[in-house]
């Protein structure tokens, strides 16, 4: 992964402090700590499949939420790609389809680098996320994903259901047809027990920028893991923000802007 180039701090800045700040105090956080300089460039969006299904509301954290496990390269983009759609509470990195017993990032065994993604099924589906898992890799490369070369970087669909492997093998169909001259080496796969990552290696994206970080006040290891603001912001930071979303903070930019300037406060 290369490092993104720093540049001077400029109104594209203040326009993106002025929405994360607003998304902030939504989310209950009192006050922040600013820095003089920002590291974000310009973002770089994969093109999401959109639904008319998908609510752009609030999540309803009273609805049970349900649990999806992909894996699709490295697990720092994965946990990036999913993180900023509407519906997903949180997720974590983790390793997952293998038999060794507490694989750790230097000695994972059979294991495949995966994110578990906790989502609200009245917000966003399955068959959503998995439109998501096929348009953010390329399911035909064998050993490996883009420069990462290795079986720990393999494609699969983690299924808990008949429900989940019917859509999952239709939809592995699907590609298929789509390739005719390669083959899909996407497997789909019982989730067993997903191991949860070591924290360095959760929210990877974020970590990289200590401008959002500091933003939303520099969050303790175990509440930054868990929390859904950090998610989103984990994708932000990947530039992996579908466009919906972006849609989304350009309304909350011009909505600010005829309000003013938000009070801040130094912690």
């Amino acid at each position: 992964m290369t490092t993104k180039k720093k540049h001077s701090f400029g109104k594209q800045d203040l326009l993106l402090i002025i929405v994360l700040v607003t998304i902030l105090m939504a989310d209950g956080v009192a006050s922040i700590r600013l820095q003089q300089q920002s590291p974000l460039d310009g973002r770089r969006m994969i093109i999401f499949p959109d639904s008319k299904e998908q609510s752009t509301t609030s999540t309803n954290y009273q609805t049970p939420l349900k649990t999806a496990v992909f894996a699709l390269g490295s697990f720092w983009r994965s946990e990036a790609v999913f993180g900023c759609l509407n519906g997903v509470v949180r997720t974590t990195v983790g390793y997952a389809g293998g038999s060794k017993i507490n694989p750790e990032f230097r000695s994972l065994g059979d294991h495949a680098e995966s994110v578990q993604i906790e989502y609200n099924p009245r917000m966003i589906h399955f068959r959503q996320l998995l439109d998501v898992f096929w348009s953010s890799h390329d399911s035909r490369q064998v050993f490996g994903q883009g420069p990462d070369v290795g079986n720990q970087y393999r494609s699969i669909i983690f299924t808990n259901g008949t429900e989940e492997v019917r859509l999952a093998a239709a939809r592995k169909e699907r590609e298929q047809t789509k390739s005719r001259n390669s083959i899909v080496t996407t497997q789909i796969q019982q989730l067993g027990t997903f191991y949860p990552a070591e924290p360095e290696h959760q929210k990877f994206e974020l970590k990289r920028n200590p401008f959002l970080l500091q933003l939303i006040g520099n969050m303790p290891e175990e509440e930054l893991t868990s929390s859904s603001l950090a998610a989103k912001l984990d994708g932000y930071a990947a530039e992996l923000c579908p466009p919906k979303i972006q849609k989304q903070i350009d309304a909350k930019i011009n909505d600010i802007l005829r309000k003013g300037w938000p009070i801040l406060r130094e912690v």
